[in-house]
């Protein structure tokens, strides 16, 4: 993605970024993030939860897979996925960065698709979700794994 818009720019560069913007987005890290990710896993971890794994290998990269249950998680940054409640697009380089986090959206929505297809369900959770109530989200999780258990559990008693 970053190619493309690379290409549509004067001289292929980011011009007009100052110094401090450039060494703040390159500190922000795609994985990792203790406000969203190993918040959430610690969190599952606690709870006993098991069959899961991390950046699983398959559309969309989710943050956390259930193979047993067929549940891809996903934990959007409010900036990078563009939350309705906190998220925002930049000032500077503004086109950029709306051309930007517009293609992020639209690949959320398209790799969601994706995996239901496949037969996955497919449950997202905001950064500020996990911020405010880390709780109620491991709730709605639980919901699923326990729902998904049930259908299982009734598909194997009818072979």
């Amino acid at each position: 993605m970053e190619r493309v818009l690379r290409e549509k720019l004067a001289n292929g560069r980011f011009d007009n970024v100052s110094a401090l913007r450039s060494e703040m987005m390159r500190a922000v890290k795609g994985q990792g993030n203790k406000s969203t990710e190993l918040k959430f896993c610690a969190a599952v971890e606690n709870a006993g939860m098991l069959g899961w794994t991390t950046h699983e290998k398959m559309v969309g990269n989710p943050d956390l897979f259930f193979s047993m249950y067929n549940i891809a998680v996903f934990l959007d940054g409010c900036f990078w996925h563009g939350c309705p409640n906190c998220g925002h697009v930049p000032k500077n380089n503004h086109g950029y960065w709306k051309k930007k986090l517009e293609r992020n959206a639209e690949r959320d929505i398209k790799n969601t698709l994706i995996l239901k297809e496949k037969g996955y369900l497919v449950i997202r959770f905001w950064e500020c979700e996990l911020n405010k109530n880390i709780n109620a989200c491991m709730m709605i999780l639980n919901e699923h794994i326990e729902e998904n258990l049930i259908k299982l559990s009734d598909a194997m008693s009818m072979n």
